[in-house]
């Protein structure tokens, strides 16, 4: 059963990738237009200088003190949400505390978590920059008329997404791990909610751990800023050259960034690369964005090719004419 609802790499893993692992995708006026966006917008916000917003610290460290929050924040998490490298995050997290804006202390409900708050006077200078990048935001703004500053923050949400898009890593791992077991469980709930009779995964035809661990098969996990945000698996039947795309799933808040289908492309690269010829699936009448994600991606409703309970549409795909 499969199931969707419509649609920066971090410092280290740029370091592994050169230009040419990129270039034969897109073309030079792209790369080009991307780096002059890059320069006018960092720029105009004062990147560039060493006392970002005159606080007298870069806007690096600004960020991450802003990004703490009031309540504070998993050591873990605030690392993976920004992307930084484990050396340069702890040195500055260092001259936070050394500033004494910061305290870095085990979690009080698990002391094997270490979370970063921020003290009295780390409140104080979070409200100044809060209040300082709303007067530069409006600085940007004020010069433009009505219209203009309309398309800007139009084209900004767009890029905003865009970039969060591309931040989305996918990866083949063990449908035991404690990410997959999120995007599973997240699956299963929300099939239990959408579906008219309730989702009981034992009744339902099986997807199991084994069946989604090579050879037999495999579960790609989707991952923005250290969160699992959608999953999809297959269950690889290579004496036949089929294959059944299994556990589609994306969250909520990411919908719309292309993700679904950009699961569902490598699930038919990953089923081509092991000599599969055919791609099946099927899916729920409730979820008419899935038929029409399936639809769009080359997918062809054909007659039932199982006793799936809970499924009203059969597609499969020719991976032959890719």
């Amino acid at each position: 059963m499969t199931l969707f609802t419509a649609d920066s790499p971090s410092q280290g893993h740029l370091s592994k990738m050169s230009f040419s692992d990129y270039s034969p995708r897109m073309k030079q006026s792209q790369i080009d237009l991307v780096r002059r966006f890059n320069r006018a917008v960092t720029q105009r916000i004062g990147a560039l200088d060493d006392a970002y917003l005159s606080r007298g610290r870069s806007l690096g460290l600004s960020r991450l003190l802003w990004e703490i929050g009031p309540a504070g924040s998993e050591v873990r998490l605030l690392r993976a949400r920004l992307g930084l490298d484990s050396g340069y995050f702890s040195r500055q997290l260092r001259r936070l505390e050394a500033d004494r804006l910061v305290t870095t202390d085990p979690d009080d409900g698990d002391g094997r978590v270490r979370k970063v708050r921020l003290t009295r006077k780390g409140l104080a200078e979070r409200a100044v920059l809060d209040s300082s990048s709303n007067e530069l935001a409006a600085s940007i703004l004020t010069p433009l008329t009505e219209p203009q500053r309309d398309r800007l923050v139009t084209a900004m949400a767009d890029v905003e997404r865009l970039i969060l898009a591309s931040q989305v890593r996918v990866e083949i791992i063990d449908p035991r791990d404690i990410d997959a077991r999120y995007c599973l469980r997240s699956y299963f709930e929300e099939l239990g909610h959408r579906f008219d009779t309730g989702f009981d995964p034992a009744q339902s035809i099986s997807a199991s751990d084994e069946e989604m661990t090579l050879p037999n098969g495999l579960l790609l996990v989707a991952n923005l800023l250290g969160a699992a945000v959608g999953c999809g698996a297959l269950k690889l039947h290579i004496d036949t050259q089929i294959a059944e795309v299994k556990r589609m799933w994306v969250a909520a808040d990411v919908r719309g960034l292309g993700l679904g289908r950009r699961l569902l492309e490598r699930l038919s690269a990953e089923a081509a690369s092991r000599g599969i010829v055919i791609l099946r699936l099927e899916t729920n009448r409730s979820l008419a964005e899935a038929k029409h994600l399936y639809e769009r991606a080359g997918f062809v409703e054909v007659q039932p090719f199982n006793k799936e309970p809970y499924a009203h549409h059969w597609f499969q795909k020719d991976l032959r004419h890719e």
